[in-house]
């Protein structure tokens, strides 16, 4: 269960990253101020994602 948990936030954290890139990139192209926000938030939700992988162990008291 916990590979599969693993394979999820992987897939999240792609997810994540990729959007943030493809924002930043709509975003410098139209000027908008909330496509940026919502870039730097699905950015730090990667890297938030991130973080709790790494220490995936640790939240699940293992």
């Amino acid at each position: 269960m916990i590979i599969f948990h693993r394979f999820l936030i992987g897939t999240a954290i792609l997810f994540c990253a990729g959007f943030a890139v493809w924002v930043f990139r709509d975003s410098r192209s139209s000027g908008s101020t909330g496509a940026m926000v919502l870039g730097v938030a699905f950015a730090v939700a990667a890297i938030g994602l991130s973080y709790y992988l790494k220490n995936l162990k640790r939240f699940l008291h293992r």
